[in-house]
């Protein structure tokens, strides 16, 4: 199978680049109008986005279905189409709650599930193709542009479609979000289209069942698959790894503005320059590595080791600066702070799923599909959890310390641990290693693995 150039990995960020466009929609524009224009509580768009993150744990099931069929397109494809029309209905959703709430919100629960569903499905099967096509000294350069891509969907989706929604209208409304999510759609459609190539058998030697019985993937049970991959140390450990790591950057999410209005005195306009600010520098650290992979990709600074456990690092120090910022309140640089975290959850960011790119294949090819949506099924349940957890940690403190700067301290610190935490099971899976004969020719010598720093 041929390797994909720059044009086809461009091609496949525009999946991400649509995918991201829906999502953007439904998890920040139909949230805002159904706590302003229509009044309703805040935690209604709250928990249907934590059903869309809840439904992601079938992504496993979704990857062994790829796994079986050999092909990832048609789950791409197929997942686009669910979501534009999970997005598309969750408009009409919140449209219909202006007159009949009930109604409304059980139709919006439908559709974020079918969201979920639709990011779960094309999202890991994307991965996968990437992984697969994509050569190993390209893979954090790769994801760096998959990523960015799908955030560039986010910005000019919300740009756009913020001046085509005034003035406002429920109609309106259902009308630019039902638009984009067509629009999409075929973006998605067009930007896939042959990039995968002809389809390839998954080969038998790749689905041991147990020690005495050899199944083809077309006849192994899904149950048998995930118990399989389960039982892998390597995809074992980088599981609790992503779910750890996940949880610790998505912690910060929600108090960090909160944080700096409440004890260096922000106004909410400054604030939210405090939340650009932490953007622009997750961009940069997502180009960092994608730099230094490109241009050290044969050394050891440039491996994915390097930068997915100094990522992590990087990241509590931060945290543990901002926790020290709680203490010392305006003596303490924040927006410089606020950036290096940036700057380190990019870096961690990008080198973790380009490291998740290059684990696929390494416990022996026709399990990829499903090592990753075990993975990324860990990532989403981390993201929906680690928000509330951050929130929930900070009204526990603060009942219980008088002190706000003392209270978010304590919780920034606590994140830091679990980065820390992060750091040393990254070390444990780089000192693990799997035998050749196991690994994927088409992702050999992955980066977390013993030696590789002389073979890029």
């Amino acid at each position: 199978m041929t390797q994909l150039g720059w044009l086809g990995i461009f091609r496949l960020g525009l999946v991400q680049t649509a995918l991201g466009a829906i999502v953007v929609l439904t998890t920040s524009t139909l949230n805002r109008v159904m706590v302003v224009e229509l009044a309703l509580p805040a935690m209604l768009p709250g928990v249907l986005v934590a059903l869309h993150y809840m439904v992601q744990m079938l992504r496993p099931r979704m990857g062994h279905g790829s796994d079986v069929g050999g092909r990832r397109t048609p789950w791409i494809v197929g997942g686009m189409a669910v979501l534009a029309a999970g997005g598309t209905l969750a408009a009409i959703a919140t449209a219909w709650m202006e007159t009949e709430q009930i109604a409304g919100v059980a139709l919006a629960v439908f559709a974020f599930l079918l969201i979920g569903a639709g990011v779960g499905s094309a999202g890991t099967s994307l991965l996968v193709l990437l992984a697969k096509r994509v050569d190993p000294t390209r893979r954090a350069a790769a994801a760096t542009v998959v990523w960015m891509m799908m955030i560039l969907g986010f910005a000019l989706t919300a740009g756009i479609t913020g001046k085509l929604l005034d003035p406002f209208s429920t109609l309106r409304l259902v009308q630019v979000v039902a638009a984009t999510s067509l629009i999409a759609f075929v973006v998605a459609l067009l930007a896939v289209r042959g990039v995968e190539g002809s389809p390839t058998a998954p080969r038998a030697a790749a689905d041991v069942v147990s020690s005495n019985q050899t199944a083809a993937p077309s006849r192994t049970p899904f149950r048998a698959a995930l118990a399989q991959v389960w039982g892998e140390s390597q995809a074992r450990l980088f599981t609790i790894f992503v779910f750890v790591s996940m949880l610790a950057y998505s912690a910060q999410d929600l108090i960090l503005e909160p944080f700096a209005g409440t004890v260096f005195g922000y106004t909410p306009g400054e604030s939210t320059q405090l939340a650009g600010l932490q953007h622009g520098g997750v961009f940069a650290g997502m180009l960092l590595v994608a730099l230094m992979g490109s241009v050290f990709g044969g050394r050891q600074i440039g491996s994915l080791k390097v930068w997915t456990v100094g990522g992590c690092i990087a990241s509590a120090l931060a945290l543990f600066g901002l926790a020290a910022g709680g203490f010392m309140s305006g003596d303490w640089p924040l927006r410089e702070t606020v950036f290096a975290l940036g700057v380190a959850n990019g870096a961690f960011a990008v080198a973790a799923i380009a490291s998740m790119m290059s684990l696929a294949g390494a416990g022996g090819a026709g399990r990829e599909g499903v090592r990753m949506g075990l993975w990324g099924a860990a990532q989403a349940i981390a993201f929906g959890l680690g928000g509330f957890a951050g929130t929930v940690a900070i009204d526990i403190t603060r009942a219980f310390i008088e002190s706000p700067g003392f209270a978010y301290a304590l919780v920034f610190a606590c994140e830091g641990v679990l980065f820390v935490v992060s750091a040393v099971m990254a070390l444990r899976i780089a000192g693990a290693p799997v035998p050749r004969a196991a690994r994927d020719p088409l992702v050999a010598d992955p980066p977390f693995m013993s030696g590789i720093e002389g073979k890029a």
